[in-house]
């Protein structure tokens, strides 16, 4: 799933991973579990880098001040340049790419503004529009280099489009766009540019950020709108959880990252393939088979734990089977009303009794969420406190850094 899928740290995630931005400070980590439960999970990738982006929108640039990037006409890849061989490579996506347009007329002034195991994310200036209509100035833009061996990424790509082809919903991220640069032999992957991911919200609570229940419950409405969609079409996404869910200037919440994700029937929707990071999982999924459709609700459940407690349930736990059935009780359950305290109960019930999205949307938790602009002034909040942290990281008199 997301090449570095760790609590409380953002995920970069475009196409397979999503993406979104994160603050450039110190890495959190989580205990090491003993993950003895046929999940292939990489514990060393519990860990991002952190990376910064600021102004992009608010300046109309995307100038990089520590490498030249702005200069370059497009995003460098690693990869050698293989004339002839490029068509062979991505020709299982052949159904899903715009072989008409050369994507360098159609996108500049990059900054990477992420990185992940097949490749780097960076924020676009859109020059000429593909439908020549009105659209956003800035675009994202995840770079997938190209090799003449193939990879296994471009083949899971290829599920996820032809999974998520005939999906749309304002709560959900789509791939926008595919297109081959052959100058340097790499696949163009065009979305929307999110501000952030629920993930980086609750990375600044150490700083300062309070996420209050009206923010929590408008996330949750938009998430739980998502997943009535998904589920009128059988899809489960299996690993929902803060890093996946992006946040758009506008305050609109999209789930992001689909490459966990399984279409199945209603009438039989057990699955038992692992999925997601463990402290997001319902106890089913840790356990054996279970139903790909009651996943999702736990996991927002589980979301909306951590943005409450700034941390996913059981962190602190080293034995993933002292892992109980319901999430640990909050630090100070009286701040928070009745309706959320229920509504997280409603999301930690067994599998068999766990509600649906549509019936969670009934919800007085649901039904009494604050307007998107409680939303707006989180997110405005997010970027004083960035702003203030990046003043704090300037350069001193001695022409050393000060992080004081």
């Amino acid at each position: 799933m997301s090449p570095r899928p760790s609590p409380r740290v953002a995920t970069f995630a475009a196409a397979e991973e999503g993406y979104s931005v994160r603050l450039q400070k110190g890495k959190s980590e989580l205990p090491e579990l003993n993950l003895d439960l046929g999940l292939d999970l990489d514990l060393d990738a519990l860990r991002r880098p952190s990376i910064l982006i600021q102004d992009i929108i608010a300046t109309g640039g995307l100038s990089d001040h520590n490498a030249p990037l702005s200069a370059r006409s497009s995003p460098i890849t690693p990869a050698p340049q293989y004339p002839g061989w490029v068509s062979e490579v991505v020709a299982p996506l052949s159904d899903f790419i715009d072989q008409t347009l050369d994507p360098r007329t159609l996108f500049g002034e990059f900054r990477e503004i992420g990185e992940g195991e097949s490749g780097s994310v960076y924020a676009a200036r859109v020059l000429v529009s593909e439908r020549r209509v009105a659209g956003p100035s800035f675009v994202a833009i995840k770079n997938v280099p190209l090799l003449p061996s193939g990879s296994p990424k471009l083949i899971d790509l290829q599920r996820e489009l032809s999974l998520m082809r005939d999906v749309t919903h304002p709560n959900i991220l789509s791939m926008e766009g595919l297109f081959v640069d052959v100058v340097e032999d790499a696949l163009w992957i065009k979305m929307e540019l999110m501000e952030r991911s629920l993930a980086d919200i609750i990375m600044l609570v150490e700083e300062g950020i309070a996420v209050e229940e009206g923010p929590i419950a408008r996330f949750a409405c938009d998430v739980l709108h998502a997943l009535s969609h998904l589920q009128l079409l059988g899809i489960a996404h299996r690993d929902l959880r803060s890093d996946n869910l992006l946040v758009n200037s506008e305050g609109v919440v999209k789930i992001a990252d689909f490459s966990s994700a399984v279409r199945v029937s209603r009438n039989k929707p057990t699955r038992s393939d692992p999925a997601g990071v463990i402290y997001w999982q319902p106890p089913e999924m840790r356990q054996g088979t279970y139903n790909a459709l009651k996943v999702d609700v736990w996991s927002l459940g589980a979301t909306v734990w951590e943005l409450a407690q700034a941390e996913p349930p059981f962190s602190n736990t080293t034995d993933p089977g002292q892992m109980a059935d319901r999430w640990p009780p909050l630090l100070q359950p009286e701040i928070y009303s009745r309706s959320f305290h229920d509504f997280l109960h409603l999301c930690s019930q067994p599998s068999s009794s766990r509600p649906t999205p549509d019936e969670l949307l009934k919800t007085p938790f649901i039904r009494s969420a604050g307007g998107r602009p409680t939303v707006l002034q989180l997110l405005a909040e997010c970027r004083s406190v960035e702003e203030r942290l990046s003043r704090r990281q300037s350069t001193d008199s001695d022409g050393t850094v000060s992080l004081s």
